[in-house]
């Protein structure tokens, strides 16, 4: 399976009242890039982070979303989003994001990329686009991009493709652990055994199964 990068996207410092850090910074607002961009294991170079704790590190080094999902948004909502409006490093073409299968991997440029887990909504994502109930809608929806490891450092660029080379044969998918973490929470107990999952994810997961959250 091949798609392709439509665009790179590197985030600037914004300063709002939304934005999640302490400090009143955010660096949601994405814009695309110039030539290429190197993507390391803690982050992609040239990105502005403020939220380490919920973006960046080994298991969210790379947020992609893809450009098909992002045209759904723009006709739901009668506006123009633009690449990088997600929040995203990666806007993809032709790849299916939601149906990306959790430990998969992708060769982009001279990166190798594993998919980890789902984006969950926050305030700053409402805030950024002036929704109030974004995160339900968004929720609902369930189209909620990947987040990547960086398995192999390297420069990627829009126009790259993007291949997928080694697919898990588990078979659960970006799109069921979203579900199952927000909309289906009978699902969980089908999670327990996937190993690709981060750490982190997979102890909510027990957490849930046993009734102790």
């Amino acid at each position: 399976m091949t798609g392709r990068l439509a665009s790179v996207n590197l985030g600037i410092v914004t300063e709002a009242e939304w934005a999640g850090d302490a400090s009143g910074r955010s660096g949601i607002d994405k814009r695309p890039a110039e030539g290429s961009v190197l993507l390391r294991a803690e982050g992609v170079a040239g990105d502005f982070i403020a939220e380490r704790a919920h973006h960046g590190g080994p298991d969210q080094a790379v947020y992609a979303y893809a450009e098909e999902d992002a045209g759904w948004w723009g006709a739901e909502l009668g506006r123009t989003i633009r690449p990088g409006g997600f929040g995203e490093n990666l806007t993809t073409y032709a790849i299916d994001v939601t149906g990306a299968v959790i430990g998969e991997q992708w060769a982009i440029g001279s990166a190798l990329l594993q998919v980890t887990k789902p984006r969950t909504p926050c305030t700053t994502f409402a805030g950024f686009w002036g929704m109030p109930d974004l995160i339900k809608r968004f929720t609902v929806r369930a189209l909620p991009g990947a987040y990547l490891r960086v398995l192999r450092e390297g420069e990627v660029g829009a126009g790259d493709p993007v291949e997928v080379v080694d697919r898990p044969g588990h078979g659960v998918t970006i799109g069921e652990v979203f579900r199952a973490l927000h909309l289906e929470p009978e699902l969980l107990p089908g999670l327990l055994d996937v190993a690709d999952l981060p750490e982190p994810v997979r102890e909510k997961i027990r957490r849930r199964v046993a009734g102790r959250s």
